[in-house]
């Protein structure tokens, strides 16, 4: 009876529902929430997945860079991070889930890849990122592939925004990436094995399916949010859109209006913290390998805490994303990066949380208000 209330009231007025699901959204108890420590499902395989994903990039960037195409070293690190997939997986499973991220990273890089051949402006590139995240929503969500979901394949599709004028140079970012993918399943083929006791001990729920509708729905508002952000942080003059949209999708990954202002307030921080801490990096101008290194030990770092606490994950998986865009980048970048990664991260998040309010349903609502009743 009170959840048939509370919908009621949801949807009695949608605006003034609406500005009540936004005051929600920033009460006390949604930061209390925020920085809430959650034990992880499993530490040792979080650990296991974690030393998967550093060792894949590890050893597709140090191929890469002893092979005789090293300003190619960005775009196997991203076809490695199909190894962020399927950790609770079975084995078979897990192979195939991470056979077909695999493929969708570097189908993430060939669609802004050949739109900067046939001479899209910068806008439009902005657009077919959106279009690219929207598209990953559904498969992930159809595929049941899981976290971390579309966010990864669109940060590959951002780092590809660089211009490409060439056929030549497109087939070798999609050679190389794919290149990458295999590292990745190799890893994991030769390795998976040291889950498979602790994954006969778990019991995880059942993966829910979205009706097709659902599906769209949430492919629609993703990309929309994506390109709103992205264009924002284009008409400003930013240097990297792509970040922004990436900002935007992960929060409206969340599956509730609760879970994205969580994911929103925990990614401006953690990035506010992990750009402090890249700065200092970058600021001793460390070498090739140094950086290398470092990519490693924070890609390790953030797969073992994530699960904690998502906040904490950035804080480790801002300076991985931005030292690997320094090594991605065919020209030097500025010292400005860190401020820039938190500003355009703050506009993906604000974007996300402003549409997730807009695009919510009354059973969205009325799930938060319930929550909060609680509390």
């Amino acid at each position: 009876m009170s959840d048939d209330k509370d919908k009621a009231a949801a949807a009695g007025g949608t605006g003034a529902s609406m500005a009540r699901a936004a005051l929600h959204l920033f009460d006390r108890s949604q930061l209390q929430d925020s920085v809430a420590l959650a034990p992880p499902v499993s530490l040792r395989i979080a650990l296991i997945a974690g030393a998967q994903c550093s060792l894949a990039v590890l050893c597709a960037v140090v191929l890469t860079l002893l092979s005789p195409w090293p300003e190619l070293v960005g775009f196997p690190a991203l076809g490695a991070l199909a190894s962020l997939f399927g950790r609770f997986a079975p084995l078979p499973r897990r192979r195939r889930i991470v056979a077909i991220c695999a493929g969708l990273l570097t189908l993430g890089v060939f669609f802004p890849s050949v739109a900067s051949l046939f001479g899209a402006p910068d806008w439009a590139l902005v657009l077919v990122l959106a279009l690219v995240a929207g598209a990953c929503t559904v498969v992930v969500s159809r595929w049941s592939i899981g976290l971390p979901g579309a966010v990864i394949i669109v940060f590959a599709a951002g780092a590809a925004l660089h211009p490409v004028d060439h056929w030549q140079t497109m087939a070798a970012r999609m050679l190389a990436t794919a290149a990458g993918g295999l590292v990745a399943w190799l890893v994991c083929w030769l390795t998976d094995g040291l889950r498979s006791q602790e994954l006969l001990q778990l019991r995880l729920p059942p993966t829910l399916v979205p009706p097709a509708s659902h599906q769209w729905i949430a492919a629609g508002r993703i990309t929309a949010g994506a390109a709103l952000a992205g264009g924002i942080a284009w008409a400003a003059g930013w240097h990297h859109p792509a970040w922004a949209a990436i900002g935007a999708t992960a929060v409206m990954q969340g599956s509730n209006l609760h879970v994205t202002m969580s994911r929103a307030l925990q990614r401006m921080v953690g990035t506010l913290v992990g750009a402090c801490l890249v700065w200092l990096i970058l600021a001793q101008h460390p070498p090739l390998w140094a950086m290398v290194l470092a990519i490693v030990l924070f890609q390790f770092t953030t797969e073992v805490i994530i699960g904690i606490n998502y906040a904490l994950g950035q804080i480790t998986v801002t300076p991985m994303a931005l030292l690997m865009t320094v090594l991605a980048s065919p020209a030097p970048l500025s010292g400005s990066l860190p401020v820039e990664r938190v500003m355009e991260t703050m506009l993906g998040a604000a974007v996300g949380i402003v549409l997730a309010v807009l695009f919510s349903s009354a059973d969205d609502r009325a799930h938060l208000a319930a929550l909060r009743r609680k509390q």
